[in-house]
């Protein structure tokens, strides 16, 4: 099949070695705003460039990746599903949440093959928690701990733009709890800090936050998220029932040194980023696009989906501000 690929940064330039690697995808055309990059990463990968986003989706591709900047997500979604094809699209739908619910609502009823990108839903060790829950091996779940620690904060002028903490890096924990867990979030309380770089103070933004969530059956999850953990890039997730608990994240790349006498777990080097953490994930996330756009399989993570961790993060920052619990009914529109 061929593919396309709007967006050539960090993680656009990621996906386009992974794309090419796929044995499904038998072409590849991407482009990015800056023409040097799109010659650049053409000719690593072997695909084809095009000038423009219109000229990539004029160009008889099967299925577009969309991994442009945040800004550039609803205009770029909205036009490949006019255009009829299957859209693979990074978080988050859009930057602004009116922005997104405008776009959820044109996408209706045409969204069955739009698919969000968060890949700790293709994470082996989140895929067996999940396992584990529906199976009915932890037997009643009453308490989950999710954890996202960055080495270090992404670059000041990202930050000014990522919307927070929580709608940038604790909504991929707020999407993993409800999709393990098979819960609905009713209620969030939120609060954090502002140390570190002095662009966090000037934002509004938390350097370092937790989160407790109500779930619909009462159970709690505690969310932990910082900027600042230089050990490495630490991903994680407990789950503890009347019956069992389980974890996820507990390899020999974890960053922590533990302090008990003989203890030599973990061992291996500590995860530095997101990109060697998830690699399997984001390869599994992009193989299972291909199933979309092949008619294989319907999208694994919804428009719905996506909107149902972004409305969390809405809560969680108004809790942050205003220093008091929020029902997730009191965001939503």
């Amino acid at each position: 099949m061929r593919i396309g690929l709007i967006g050539l940064g960090r993680i656009g330039a990621f996906h386009a070695r992974t794309l090419a690697g796929l044995d499904a995808v038998d072409r590849l055309v991407v482009t990015d705003t800056r023409p040097e990059v799109t010659a650049a990463v053409a000719a690593e990968v072997g695909a084809t460039a095009a000038g423009s986003p219109d000229e990539l989706l004029a160009s008889g591709v099967d299925g577009v990746v969309i991994a442009a900047a945040t800004p550039a997500h609803p205009e770029l979604m909205l036009a490949a599903v006019d255009a009829g094809l299957p859209v693979f699209c990074e978080k988050p739908v859009a930057g602004r949440i009116d922005d997104a619910v405008d776009v959820a609502a044109k996408v209706a009823g045409r969204d069955e093959r739009v698919q969000i990108g968060y890949p700790r839903r293709f994470d082996a060790g989140y895929a067996a928690a999940r396992d584990a829950v529906v199976a009915g091996e932890l037997g009643r779940v009453h308490t989950v701990r999710a954890t996202t620690l960055d080495p270090a904060p992404p670059p000041a002028d990202y930050l000014r733009i990522s919307g927070g903490i929580f709608r940038d890096c604790s909504v991929h924990d707020f999407d993993a709890i409800r999709w393990v867990t098979g819960r609905k979030v009713v209620e969030v309380y939120a609060t954090g800090s502002a140390n570190g770089d002095p662009v966090f103070a000037e934002t509004g933004d938390a350097s370092t936050a937790q989160a407790i969530l109500t779930l619909d059956d009462g159970s709690a999850a505690v969310v932990s998220n910082t900027r600042y953990n230089p050990r490495g890039y630490d991903v994680r997730m407990e789950l503890h029932g009347d019956r069992d608990s389980v974890a996820v994240g507990l390899d020999a790349g974890l960053p922590l040194r533990s302090v008990e006498p003989g203890v030599s777990f973990p061992g291996g080097v500590p995860h530095a980023f997101f990109m060697d953490r998830l690699a399997p994930a984001f390869r599994a996330e992009l193989s299972a696009f291909t199933e979309v756009v092949a008619g294989g399989r319907p999208s694994p993570c919804t428009v719905a989906d996506a909107m149902a961790a972004g409305w969390i993060a809405e809560a969680a920052t108004l809790s942050l501000h205003e220093h008091r619990p929020v029902r997730i009914d009191e965001v939503t529109r």
